[in-house]
């Protein structure tokens, strides 16, 4: 009969229970294959005054693990009418989140639901999951400036608004905007 020895030092048997442990809560972390892949986390209208430009900005936080090759595919309403805008964004898996922006925007209307679809697909363009939300703005375009406030890379006051500090140039064509 074999006599049970004890373990050669408490050190080995601390060793053994860490590596117990870490295995458990690693395969706890696992995600099923089933869910959705994303949440929209952040939506909204950014107003750049120094540009006079408006965008829609979404944001996607990931729920399971992001993988090579996924992209997410927005479509924005055009608040000027006409084709909505589609962007196609590759979704890099070491980021934390997806950032989703627009095309500058024109006639945009204060309290108007403006709808956004999101689809998520993978490498090989198969739809993973559809997002929908919708974005309201509290400000009309109109407080936007009528030409960018500055250029260039060292945002130099364009010359362009001389005498205009506010970006409102007296009789400055504006867009043909649908009707509320």
């Amino acid at each position: 009969m074999t006599e049970a020895r004890p373990l050669a030092s408490p050190f080995r048997a601390i060793a053994l229970a860490t590596a117990l442990l870490a295995a458990a809560t690693v395969s706890a972390c696992r995600q099923s294959e089933e869910g959705d892949y994303f949440r929209v986390s952040g939506r909204l209208f950014e107003f750049n005054y120094r540009l006079a430009r408006a965008t829609y900005v979404v944001t996607l936080n990931p729920l399971r693990p992001m993988e090579e090759g996924q992209v997410a595919v927005a479509t924005f309403d055009n608040p000027a009418g006409g084709a909505p805008f589609v962007v196609n964004q590759p979704i890099w898996p070491k980021l934390k989140h997806v950032t989703l922006t627009s095309p500058p925007l024109t006639c945009v209307v204060k309290d108007r639901p403006y709808a956004v679809t999101i689809r998520i697909e993978d490498a090989g363009g198969k739809l993973l999951q559809t997002l929908q939300t919708t974005l309201m703005s509290t400000q009309d375009q109109s407080v936007l400036p009528d030409r960018p406030l500055v250029t260039g890379p060292v945002y130099e006051l364009n010359p362009e608004l001389a005498g205009h500090p506010d970006g409102r140039l007296p009789g400055a064509e504006k867009p043909a905007c649908p009707k509320a």
